[in-house]
């Protein structure tokens, strides 16, 4: 038998704990090692034994989480997911939690609900299982993404047809400007941030979907915009693509590459989560697929799950040039791994290479 993944809850809410004790103990391949009421409780427990993945609450009594995670990564780099409420002011200490090294983030607006573990409890349990493979060499440096427990669980996995209909196959003729589209999941935020940090104020127009909910993109492209020669910003409906910007979808959308004439534009939508996320890497990259063929380039990076694997082979028979980020340097090879398998990558990069080949293949435009 396949050895189970070992859970230690730090939680100092008993439903909390109950709650996702319950939840966890659902999947066959999920056993809760133990529980702990604070991180004094949990630093006890690890000198007993040591879990594959520690969910950890943010505010608690004696020691507030991002202060035992910074001391845990340390001493003992452990997997670790954030459990923290969905509001906009947490959402820079959420931030702050990945920088640290957190893994994963779940929001628990409605955690302790009971009407709402039927949807939440097939993402909890899936971002638990992916922070269990996340590499532990590239926790600290490229940290994860943010999921909410409350989306819809397990309802049917949607494709990208239920936003746009597939490309028409028609190749595009070349432009004078090319546009970017990068997808990324678990560990995209720090990977994203490492990336863009080594790219010109003249670099190429960019869109960018990172998984993440609601109320927490606007945080994260306004960290990104302060550390970065390009600008970012959460995308807005209609905004331009234009060199020298940025756009991030926000949470809970799907952002979508529209074109008039010469011109990129984003176009940002509200519809049903596909390949079990809004926004979705997939209807990006289809988008690009029909709107910019040949005039796109395509990066998928860490992550967990097949997101954006299907979009990045539409783009790649559109002309589009497309990357995926290697093993050794994602936290979660799961997104790039799945569209190498489905033949959609022209070339396999480590992270600290991909600025580079964007503005290598810019200079060919």
């Amino acid at each position: 038998m396949a050895k189970k993944i070992r859970v230690l809850i730090i939680d100092d809410s008993a439903s909390v704990r109950q709650t996702l004790t319950h939840v966890l103990e659902q999947d066959p391949d999920i056993e809760i090692m133990a529980v702990a009421s604070d991180p004094f409780m949990a630093a006890r427990k690890l000198q007993e034994e040591i879990p594959d993945v520690i969910t950890l609450d943010v505010e608690m009594p004696r020691m507030d989480g991002i202060t035992f995670l910074r001391k845990l990564m340390a001493q003992r780099p452990i997997p670790v997911v954030m459990c923290s409420s969905l509001t906009e002011a947490g959402s820079e200490t959420l931030i702050q939690a990945l920088e640290a090294g957190a893994v994963d983030v779940i929001l628990k607006s409605k955690i302790g609900a009971a009407d709402s573990l039927a949807d939440d409890a097939m993402r909890i349990r899936e971002v638990v299982k992916s922070a269990s493979h996340a590499r532990l060499s590239n926790v600290r440096r490229a940290a994860g993404t943010i999921r909410s427990a409350s989306a819809e669980g397990p309802a049917k996995k949607l494709t990208a047809d239920v936003m746009l209909p597939p490309p028409t196959g028609r190749a595009m003729a070349k432009t004078t400007e090319m546009v970017v589209c990068v997808g990324a999941s678990t560990g995209g935020t720090e990977a994203l941030r490492e990336f863009l940090e080594e790219l010109p104020a003249n670099a190429p127009g960019m869109v960018i979907v990172q998984h993440m909910p609601e109320k927490f993109t606007a945080a994260f492209a306004k960290r990104l915009n302060g550390l970065c020669e390009v600008e970012v910003k959460e995308a807005v409906d209609g905004d331009p693509v234009l060199r020298g910007h940025v756009l991030i979808a926000p949470g809970d959308k799907h952002m979508l590459l529209e074109r008039q004439g010469a011109r990129y534009y984003v176009s940002v939508k509200t519809g049903p989560l596909v390949s079990r996320h809004r926004p979705s890497v997939d209807v990006l990259f289809r988008s690009a697929a029909r709107s910019a063929g040949s005039n796109a380039m395509g990066i998928i990076m860490t992550g967990m799950g097949d997101d954006g694997a299907r979009g990045m082979l539409e783009m790649h028979q559109a002309g589009a040039y497309t990357v995926a980020q290697d093993e050794a340097s994602s936290v979660v090879f799961g997104m790039p791994k799945e569209a190498i398998a489905k033949g959609g990558v022209d070339r396999v990069l480590p992270l600290d290479q991909i600025a580079r080949e964007v503005l290598m293949t810019q200079q060919k435009f």
